[in-house]
């Protein structure tokens, strides 16, 4: 149990295998099961666990522009904290069957209310995989290395840990 760490190199060689394994299963998941927002001129992608109702999650997307300009990819996953069932469960699984799925997320998270709507959707995956991941709240951010950003980074900020982690490659 717990970590193997490379002592001489100073390096979590069992966060390194845990990146590999959670790029893999998000590859797996596809961009077809996640709501994307795309900027211009991409030159990094990230994938976010992200709740409605959750009050960092809502402060991350309302700078969703700023992430745009730095050239991050968001690719928002669903994970309702307060589980299946829950309204918050429930605004994921609408906001995934609306017909503009980006247009519905933002309305959800400016705590607009949308039409409660059902269909074949991924959300139950997402959450299985949420908690596969060890996510222990949200918004959780995933790196194209499969690195975990727990909670709110700025764009600037994300920015620069995407830039060095690409650096490191």
């Amino acid at each position: 149990q717990g970590r193997l760490v490379d002592v001489a190199n100073r390096t979590d060689l069992t966060e390194k295998k845990l990146g590999a394994t959670r790029k893999a299963a998000l590859d797996k998941v596809g961009e077809d099961n996640m709501i994307v927002f795309k900027p211009k001129i991409g030159k990094y992608k990230v994938s976010i666990f992200t709740d409605i109702d959750c009050g960092y999650c809502r402060k991350l997307h309302s700078e969703i522009d700023q992430y745009m300009a730095e050239g991050i990819t968001i690719q928002y996953l669903f994970f309702p904290r307060a589980g299946k069932g829950s309204d918050s469960y429930d605004k994921a699984v609408s906001v995934w069957c609306a017909k503009d799925r980006n247009l519905a997320l933002t309305a959800a998270k400016n705590n607009q209310s949308c039409d409660k709507k059902t269909c074949a959707n991924p959300v139950d995956k997402h959450m299985q995989m949420a908690e596969e991941f060890g996510a222990q709240g949200t918004p959780m951010i995933v790196t194209e290395n499969g690195n975990v950003s727990p909670g709110y980074v700025p764009a600037k900020q994300l920015a620069e840990i995407l830039q060095a982690e690409k650096a490191a490659k």
